[in-house]
């Protein structure tokens, strides 16, 4: 491990109450009740619920930055946050037929995969691996598609726009997933290797 590798584990405590994390944690309380809110078709709701959770979600992340409060348990919440979001948001316009069902399952899928690699991961002393610009990119690009999509419902020109920008942002989101998904894969490779070597 190098100096900067050093400085920047220092960086990281093991605090669990803290500003960003209360945060976090209240995304997460947000979950159901926009579970609820999409499946009964409270459009309106649902999306205050998702400008509520995308402002809190850079809040926090300020938080964190700015005053020394990053935490392995927040490194933690935040994606999990973010995924079960997208899942939830998924599930629900699937359900309406917002969304066509491949789109759940390319993106489902994904998380599956990386999902399958954390053990393996665990077994050679390694934790998840920290997130990367596309995987974080690709996050608010389906964060920025749901809302949008929702919106196409509505009738008029505010329904096509809508539906025009939310699956420009949808597509982006996908490739940026999976890319993010393939460098996640790349990096496993690179950690794993030595110890294949060394065995």
């Amino acid at each position: 491990m190098d100096g900067g590798e050093v400085a920047r584990e220092e960086l990281v405590s093991g605090r669990v109450l803290t500003v960003p994390n209360l945060i976090s944690f209240g995304r997460l309380a947000l979950v159901p009740v926009f579970a609820v809110l999409i499946v009964q078709g409270e459009d309106v709701w649902a999306l205050g619920v998702l400008a509520v959770s995308g402002a809190s979600d850079w809040l926090d992340g300020v938080i964190a930055r700015r005053f020394h409060q990053v935490s392995r348990l927040g490194q933690l919440l935040d994606p999990a946050a973010d995924r079960l979001f997208i899942l939830v948001t998924l599930i629900g316009l699937s359900l309406r037929d917002v969304v066509p069902l491949w789109l759940v399952i390319v993106l489902v899928s994904r998380d599956v995969l990386l999902l399958c690699l954390l053990p393996l991961l665990a077994r050679h002393g390694y934790g998840p691996l920290p997130v990367h610009f596309a995987g974080k990119a690709g996050t608010f690009a389906l964060l920025y598609a749901f809302p949008l999509l929702l919106l196409a419902e509505w009738s008029g020109p505010v329904g096509t726009f809508a539906s025009a920008l939310g699956w420009a942002f949808a597509w982006w989101g996908v490739v940026l997933y999976w890319l993010a998904a393939l460098l996640y894969f790349a990096q496993a490779r690179t950690l794993l290797r030595p110890r294949r070597v060394a065995a």
